[in-house]
């Protein structure tokens, strides 16, 4: 990513507030980058990071397939190394929206694009999470299975 964008800039600064504790200030520099942002590349970046600090699971979700959509259209490499992550978050709003077989599903497509994710500790604490994730939402929807037949 380019350091000089204004997106990427403004999403460095709200990375910044975030990890100072700053969730507002955080929120207003990520709505400013999706404001700011000029292609469909740019608002999957700011897209991403709105996700990250909305209210409900459901405004989660809503900016998670946002970000989804906007890395579809852009189409080419700039996005490729996105992908997992995206189906990961994905997965992770399905489950706090009470939906195991969605989430399941997006899990299922975030591993099969970890090979796109840089060796490296993000790719390792990404491959732990839809570990995680994967088996609690398989999990769920094996219950939910053995109660409709049981």
């Amino acid at each position: 990513m380019d350091p000089g964008n204004t997106v990427v800039r403004l999403c460095v600064q709200g990375m910044t507030a975030e990890a100072e504790g700053r969730a507002d200030d955080a929120r207003a520099l990520f709505r400013q980058a999706w404001d700011a942002a000029t292609d469909d590349y740019e608002k999957c970046v700011a897209a991403h990071y709105l996700a990250r600090h909305q209210p409900t699971p459901a405004e989660t979700l809503r900016w998670n397939q946002e970000c989804l959509d906007r890395a579809d259209a852009v189409g080419d490499d700039r996005v490729r190394g996105f992908y997992a992550s995206l189906h990961a978050n994905m997965g992770s709003a399905y489950r706090a929206l009470g939906d195991p077989a969605a989430a399941h599903r997006h899990y299922v497509r975030a591993a099969a694009h970890i090979g796109d994710v840089p060796p490296g500790s993000y790719r390792e604490r990404l491959v732990a999470a839809l570990a995680e994730g994967e088996q609690d939402a398989l999990g769920a929807v094996i219950a939910s299975l053995t109660t409709i037949s049981g």
